[in-house]
């Protein structure tokens, strides 16, 4: 193996159950060099980061790390061997001092106690070395979001950090704070530590990065020297596919607006959203992580706050909860299948009904054979895999579980239907079945919002498409206006408004 390369990672495969996450991965970073990682969502980046930081063990391939053989078991033995991992959500314990973060899970000790002067003096060093100067008795939960990254870059630096992986570093903090990131970077490059740096925002790509590697569904598809190549030709790597036959695209008859929204902003990401959906339409809405994408979508269920902004749902105006929202005609699928979407470990049947209890009641008392019933009918409507609908929801796969999750909306009878990820995860043929549904819900007059990270989907299903950028929707334009690089283009700018037609 050659001697230039840090780490290097050869034919890297990862497959969980049936799905490939990672189909042939080859990566490397030298030392004093910082190589971005790019792709779209689901192109398997945190697939990727999770096999070097020793979450997940790759089921073929192999990796060293100078030169030596590299296969962490899990996490504590790849950050002893130098793999340091900043995620985009820091994890840094608030309530506990910068200095004792610094250290955390790696205490410096003389047999059975702390070592705290050794300790002191280590993370003062580390810091110091990043040219910055933060009291190492401040509690975390005092800092900015900035010197908080720098606190876990110390972290890194101070227990031997060989390379070190940044995902997403400049999602939440200002413009200002990203250029000291850059000068910290570059602080580090300088020192010869190797950067493997995750971005969405390909200016920041061009501004920092020697080199760029792409994914593209779980494989490596291209890269090369930042100078060397141009913006619109690292996009055309990352959307690099053509639209099939997948995609139902029957001519859809618009009606009044069923959902408006107005200056609508949130109490978090989401800054400003202005658009009409009408009945008959499926409008898509595109972001990239940390957008405020789902913001958006949650916030027009209830389940997020509303800060400013009018919202009107057919004839209700103003914010409401998810109960509410229901009972005027909205429904919604989660990104979060497992976590909040549905209830694992309950039945098929049961998980179906779940918003509409009622409809399975016979003489006022709820009836099970009524609702096993109603179950048995979605199942086979949509084609659902599974041994019968009493069976627990968990024990199927993720196709025939997002399935049920619309089954409830269907079953339901809502007019707008809000899906958010509605394919994430699942297989060709699902996600064929659910572009049918989304298409006939449209023919017959129903409203539908999807908010995906795969764009051919969205160009595919959708009649009108919005963007989303650090929080502000674009205008939503017709879909035979634009293209997969346009769309991509806006949603990689750093100032949307900038931004004119690309398409």
């Amino acid at each position: 193996m050659s001697s230039e390369f840090r780490l290097k990672l050869d034919n890297i495969k990862v497959r969980f159950g049936g799905t490939t996450a990672l189909d042939g991965v080859d990566f490397a970073v030298s030392p004093g060099e910082i190589v971005a990682l790019i792709g779209e969502n689901g192109a398997g980046k945190s697939t990727l980061m999770k096999v070097l930081s020793g979450a997940v063990i790759p089921n073929e391939g192999h990796m060293s790390l100078e030169e030596k053989p590299f296969a962490p078991r899990n996490p504590q033995e790849a950050r002893h061997s130098g793999i340091a991992m900043i995620y985009q959500e820091l994890s840094l314990p608030a309530t506990l001092t910068v200095q004792e973060n610094i250290f955390l899970g790696m205490e410096i000790s003389k047999g059975w106690i702390l070592d705290r002067g050794k300790m002191h003096n280590v993370a003062q060093t580390a810091l110091k070395e990043l040219g910055h100067d933060i009291s190492l008795e401040t509690l975390v939960r005092n800092l900015s979001i900035s010197d908080q990254q720098l606190v876990e870059i110390a972290r890194a630096s101070a227990v031997g950090c060989k390379v070190l992986i940044l995902d997403e570093p400049t999602s939440s903090i200002t413009r200002q704070d990203v250029q000291k990131l850059f000068s910290l970077m570059r602080n580090l490059k300088a020192q010869g530590h190797s950067i493997i740096y995750i971005s969405h925002f390909l200016e920041e790509v061009e501004e920092i990065a020697d080199r760029f590697v792409v994914l593209r569904d779980g494989k490596t598809v291209g890269g090369g020297k930042i100078g060397d190549t141009t913006r619109d030709k690292i996009v055309a790597l990352m959307v690099g596919r053509q639209l099939t036959d997948l995609y139902p695209r029957s001519k859809h008859a618009f009606g009044e607006p069923l959902l408006q929204l107005e200056a609508l902003t949130g109490e978090t990401k989401l800054q400003s959203a202005s658009f009409e959906l009408r009945r008959g339409e499926v409008m898509g809405i595109f972001g990239l992580v940390g957008s405020g994408r789902t913001d958006l979508i949650r916030s027009i269920f209830g389940l997020d706050s509303i800060k400013s902004g009018k919202i009107k749902i057919g004839t209700y105006s103003g914010y409401a909860t998810p109960s509410q929202r229901w009972a005027q005609g909205a429904g919604m699928v989660s990104e979060d299948r497992k976590g909040e979407g549905l209830a694992i470990s309950r039945s098929i049947a049961e998980n179906l009904i779940l918003s509409y209890p009622q409809s399975c009641e016979t003489s006022g008392a709820f009836s099970p054979k009524r609702m096993l019933a109603t179950a048995n009918e979605w199942v086979s409507k949509l084609s659902v895999k599974c041994r019968s609908t009493d069976q627990k929801i968990g024990e199927l796969s993720g196709g025939n579980q997002q399935k049920i999750a619309l089954a409830r909306l269907l079953h339901h009878g809502v007019d707008l239907l809000l899906l958010d990820e509605p394919t994430r995860g699942i297989d060709v043929g699902s996600k064929k079945q659910i572009y049918e549904q989304i298409d006939n819900l449209a023919c017959n007059g129903k409203a539908v919002l999807i908010v995906s990270s795969y764009l051919p989907e969205l160009l595919g299903t959708c009649d009108r498409i919005a963007v989303m950028n650090r929080g502000r929707l674009s205008p939503p334009r017709n879909v035979s206006e634009l293209t997969e690089h346009s769309v991509m283009m806006k949603a990689i700018a750093s100032d949307l408004e900038n931004i004119t037609s690309n398409a």
